[in-house]
């Protein structure tokens, strides 16, 4: 590989919020941390020079966007998802959480039910009660090892008068790529029943191989006139310290409640450094993700083979995208407090608790596995042995 993927680099004192809380959330700080999605790696040297040029420049005032910015954005939509974005639907936001929040309070009642597919991002439950509105638990169905859609039940909470659906899409954190058929029957439902889709897509460039990501906006018209999706390079290209995102949405009545509420909210400028670290991302990124994603495989392949070797109580649903992966932990008869406790006390790591991410998650947890092999097989024999040693 032209990328060195394997190298260890040390974050630990620089401010990390990965690495530098271990003691702080965990009670202590020799814990390894394969929890929150941010990679170890080095983000592609373009962005690192796009950066450093911005940097010499020593004047860091008030800025604005610009059209080779927006042309980045549709050229690699284009290029990598067959998407043809107009620049006037996209508008830059300060996050994709931030992004949903608003959404959920522009595009639904006070007291109105909003669904979710569970289980789900964590933060998607966080948007919808800190604005007032009330969780529509879409459980989704384990299915052959990985999770299906209810559209059953999902018609039921539509008929219910649920006007606005969360998808998260491909799915964090069972790592599912919806499928065309699967998008169009549920796209089929919100159109019969007026709900409005506010589609998470921050991991659509993270599809493994033989997985393709169709963004939902993308299916049809129709479809596209009911939909923002939310979308950002952070998670592409491990920069989410930077802050930065976007909204592609080409209603023109959503985008311009959108774009009014960022603006009363003074979230509308334009990031010093993020125009010029995302159009270099976008336009000089694509042998770096292509490589990284050959690597990530690697890691999903290591991290399902030792399981399946050295902890057979543990099943693992196979992620189709993402770097994440979620195993059933159900096995080992540890309620919540038992997991945490078998982490950060006994194997000394961090993944993330699965009940955060509804109660459908109790007894799971999900692994970060952007990191070097290196690491994750420490992490992973840590686990292993306090597994085995409790036994």
């Amino acid at each position: 590989m032209k990328y060195d993927f394997d190298a260890v680099i040390n974050r630990r004192n620089t401010r990390s919020y990965k690495w530098d809380q271990s003691e702080k959330l965990f009670g202590d700080k020799d814990i390894m941390p394969l929890w929150v999605a941010d990679m170890d790696f080095e983000s592609p040297p373009a962005v690192k020079e796009a950066i450093l040029r911005r940097v010499e420049e020593g004047v860091y005032g008030y800025s604005v966007s610009s059209e080779p910015y927006k042309e980045a954005i549709t050229s690699w939509f284009k290029r990598r998802h067959d998407w043809s974005i107009q620049p006037e639907w996209i508008t830059d936001s300060p996050g994709i959480v931030t992004s949903l929040s608003l959404a959920v309070e522009l595009y639904s009642e006070p007291g109105g039910e909003v669904i979710v597919q569970s289980p789900v991002y964590y933060p998607f439950y966080d948007v919808i009660n800190m604005n007032g509105r009330k969780v529509a638990k879409n459980p989704l169905i384990l299915q052959n090892g990985r999770y299906e859609m209810d559209y059953d039940q999902l018609e039921g909470l539509m008929k219910g008068g649920a006007k606005l659906l969360l998808l998260c899409s491909p799915h964090n954190p069972g790592g599912r790529v919806w499928e065309r058929e699967e998008l169009l029957k549920l796209g089929e439902l919100c159109l019969a029943y007026g709900v409005t889709v506010i589609s998470d897509e921050i991991h659509c460039d993270l599809a493994l191989s033989g997985h393709t990501h169709y963004p939902f906006a993308s299916l049809s018209e129709e479809l596209a006139n009911i939909t923002l999706t939310t979308l950002a390079a952070t998670k592409t290209f491990n920069l989410p310290g930077i802050q930065t995102s976007f909204i592609v949405a080409s209603n023109p009545d959503l985008k311009r409640k959108f774009d009014m509420r960022l603006k009363a909210l003074s979230l509308h400028m334009a990031h010093f450094f993020a125009p010029d670290a995302v159009q270099a991302a976008y336009n000089e990124g694509d042998e770096w993700l292509d490589e990284l994603l050959v690597y990530i495989s690697g890691n999903v392949d290591y991290a399902i083979s030792y399981l399946s070797e050295h902890l057979s109580q543990v099943k693992v649903m196979r992620p189709e995208a993402t770097y994440l992966l979620w195993i059933d932990c159900r096995g080992l008869n540890r309620d919540i407090n038992g997991l945490k406790n078998l982490m950060f006390k006994e194997a000394k790591v961090a993944f993330s608790e699965g009940s955060v991410f509804g109660s459908e998650g109790e007894g799971y947890l999900r692994i970060n596995l952007a990191c070097p092999r290196s690491i994750l097989q420490e992490a992973l024999e840590r686990f292993s042995a306090a597994v085995n040693n409790s036994l």
